[in-house]
C-alpha cells in the first residue's frame, strides 16, 4: 500500500481552496511541524526537565507547567516563521500576538490555539493534545486583531487537534471531511492512516467528570441516569469513560462512538472550556464527521463571540446521543441565556 504523507495529502486537496494559492496548505504544514517538535519533548519529558509547575499561572487562572511553555512558544515561533498568518490566539496568553514581519504583512489569516489541552495529566503520563482553528481575517491589512478572531465557528476555514498519545496523530479538516494521520517516527512523517472519518450515530459510551455530579444541572443528572439504566432495545447501561483530556475523550469517542460533556457547575457557572481555542475548532472537526456539538441548547458553531478567552458549556459526540441530552436540558434544565 502506497504511504501518503500530510505533506502530500494537503497539496492534493489545494484544489479544494479556489480563493487560496497554497497559504492554507503551507500553514498546516507548520502546524504539522511544530507538532513532531512537540511530540518529541513529550516523550522524553521523563527525562528533560520540562515536567512540573512553573510557579506561574496563565490568563485562564491555572497553573502553568514547563511543557505549556514550551508547546506554546513551538508553535507560535513556527507560525510567526511560516508567515501565513497575522496574528496568533493562544489560551496561554492574555493579548493576542499580532505577526509583524515582511513575510506576514498580506497574511489572510489568523490561528487560534490550546497548545497544549489536558495538561494536568503531562506528569502522570497521560494522553494530551493540541487544538487548533484557522480563520480568514476580516481585518484590512497589517497586523491582525481582536476582531478577527470573534467570529463564529462556521467561519472557520481550518480546524484540527493533534493527539500525543500511544501514538502521535494529527486530525483536521478543512469543511470537506475529517482525515488523520499517524506520526511514523521512523520517517519523520504524519502518513494518512484514518481516511474520511466518520463518528457512530449512537455510541456506547459517556464522558464527564461525574465527580461534580452535584453541581451539574438537572438536566445533566437526568441524562446520566439514563445512560445507566439498563434497556436491551437502546444497549444501555452505557460505558463511562473520562480521561480528563478533552482532545483524548473526544478523540476515543470519533472513533468509537459517544459523548463528551463539560457542562455549567455552581463553581463555572459559564462553562470551564474556552470557546474559541477549544470549543469551536472541536465542533467543526465532529460535524464534518457527522456529528454534533452544543452548549446543551444552542449549536456552538452558532454561538457569537464576546471575547478571546470566552468560555462555554460543551456537549459534542454523536448525534443521537447529543439530541437526547439537548432533550433532557429543554425539559429540566433552565436555558443558559
Amino acid at each position: 500500500m502506497r504511504i501518503k504523507t500530510l505533506g502530500q495529502f494537503i497539496i492534493e486537496k489545494q484544489a479544494d481552496f479556489p480563493y487560496s494559492k497554497g497559504e492554507l496548505s503551507r500553514l498546516l504544514r507548520d502546524m504539522g511541524i511544530a507538532a513532531k517538535i512537540v511530540h518529541r519533548e513529550v516523550n522524553k519529558a521523563g527525562l528533560a526537565d520540562i515536567l512540573g509547575m512553573t510557579g506561574e499561572t496563565n490568563i485562564q487562572g491555572e497553573q502553568v507547567k514547563k511543557l505549556d511553555i514550551f508547546a506554546n512558544e513551538q508553535f507560535i515561533a513556527a507560525l510567526q516563521a511560516g508567515g501565513e498568518c497575522c496574528a496568533i490566539a493562544s489560551e496561554e496568553n492574555e493579548e493576542i500576538i499580532p505577526v509583524v514581519n515582511e513575510v506576514s504583512k498580506n497574511a489572510k489569516y489568523v490561528v487560534a490555539m490550546d497548545p497544549l489541552d489536558g495538561s494536568s495529566n503531562i506528569d502522570v503520563n497521560v494522553s494530551v493534545g493540541t487544538i487548533f482553528s484557522v480563520y480568514r481575517r476580516i481585518s484590512l491589512a497589517g497586523a491582525g486583531t481582536n476582531e478577527d478572531f470573534l467570529q463564529r465557528g462556521t467561519e472557520q476555514v481550518a480546524a484540527g487537534y493533534i493527539i500525543y498519545g500511544s501514538s502521535t496523530m494529527l486530525v483536521y479538516t478543512t469543511g470537506k471531511g475529517v482525515n488523520g494521520f499517524t506520526l511514523d517516527p521512523s520517517i519523520g512523517e504524519f502518513c494518512l492512516s484514518h481516511p474520511n472519518m466518520k463518528i457512530q450515530k449512537l455510541g456506547k459510551t459517556y464522558s464527564i467528570n461525574e465527580g461534580y455530579y452535584v453541581h451539574f444541572p438537572d438536566g445533566v443528572k437526568k441524562f446520566i441516569k439514563y445512560c445507566q439504566e439498563e434497556d436491551v432495545k437502546s444497549h444501555r447501561p452505557y460505558s463511562s469513560r473520562y480521561i480528563g483530556s478533552a482532545v483524548a475523550d473526544i478523540h476515543r469517542n470519533l472513533i468509537t462512538g459517544g459523548i463528551f460533556i463539560y457542562p455549567i457547575t455552581s463553581q463555572n457557572p459559564q462553562g470551564k472550556l474556552r470557546l474559541i481555542y477549544e470549543c469551536n475548532p472541536l465542533s467543526f472537526i465532529i460535524e464534518q464527521a457527522g456529528g454534533k456539538a452544543t452548549d446543551g441548547f444552542k449549536r456552538i458553531l452558532d454561538l457569537e463571540p464576546k471575547s478571546i478567552h470566552q468560555r462555554t458549556p460543551f456537549f459534542i459526540g454523536s448525534p443521537d446521543m447529543v439530541d437526547i441530552v439537548r432533550d433532557f436540558m429543554a425539559k429540566y434544565s433552565a436555558v443558559n441565556v
